[in-house]
């Protein structure tokens, strides 16, 4: 991935997304243009239905815009077949979601592992990575369980260790508290932040949470598609 500290690590110029049900066409995104700081906390809110979504998935190259230029790192990755797209976005880009996300019949240990797996790393190099991250979220001793053997919080940590365990540049996490009680949030709010010093990574949030409002270095305010 190229670019530097002072490179935006996303931009955006006039992307916009509609989608088609039918005969309905609904605007998402309407002519949104940002850029994303590298290495800071980065947050993107507005109510339900305001398109914080969308714009996160084509940040996060899972969704296309109709139009626009959407620069990774400074990869324009709308130019990428859709295999070097897949290829890109499996090293540059973890994923955190509210619903955890994790697959249920594998352990703690094998649900970090699991993109290093997807990447081809050799199996000392993978122990070694996921032993270090799950240490760094505090589950060392959580290994060998399973998802329906951990709180929700735990869950949680697996699924940032499992975003970070391929160093990726770069971190979306979607309403990443919003099925935590307050004191569970607030913990991973400050694991969270702790991981992007640590390890350097940029966090893009979707969010409703006030306290993840207050730890943003960057906020980006969306209604019925557009910045405001």
């Amino acid at each position: 991935m190229s670019g530097s500290a002072t490179t935006p690590v996303v931009r955006l110029d006039h992307v916009a997304r509609t989608y088609h049900a039918g005969s309905i066409s609904v605007p998402a995104v309407r002519d949104i243009s940002l850029e994303i700081r590298p290495r800071v906390f980065s947050v993107i809110v507005g109510p339900s239905g305001s398109g914080k979504t969308t714009l996160l998935n084509m940040i996060g190259c899972i969704d296309v815009p109709d139009s626009g230029e959407v620069v990774i790192g400074g990869e324009d990755v709308l130019r990428f077949s859709d295999n070097a797209l897949a290829d890109f976005r499996a090293r540059t880009i973890g994923y955190v979601f509210q619903s955890f996300n994790l697959i249920p019949v594998l352990s703690a240990f094998e649900n970090v592992e699991y993109p290093l797996l997807l990447l081809k790393i050799p199996p000392g190099e993978r122990k070694r990575r996921t032993l270090a991250m799950l240490e760094a979220v505090g589950l060392e001793a959580q290994g060998a369980q399973r998802p329906n053997e951990l709180s929700g919080g735990q869950k949680q940590r697996v699924a940032i260790a499992r975003a970070l365990v391929k160093e990726p540049a770069l971190v979306l996490a979607d309403e990443p508290t919003a099925n935590l009680d307050s004191a569970t949030g607030t913990a991973i709010i400050g694991l969270m932040r702790r991981m992007q010093e640590t390890f350097h990574t940029s966090f893009i949030f979707s969010t409703h949470d006030s306290r993840l409002m207050a730890e943003a270095d960057q906020t980006f305010s969306i209604r019925d598609g557009m910045l405001v």
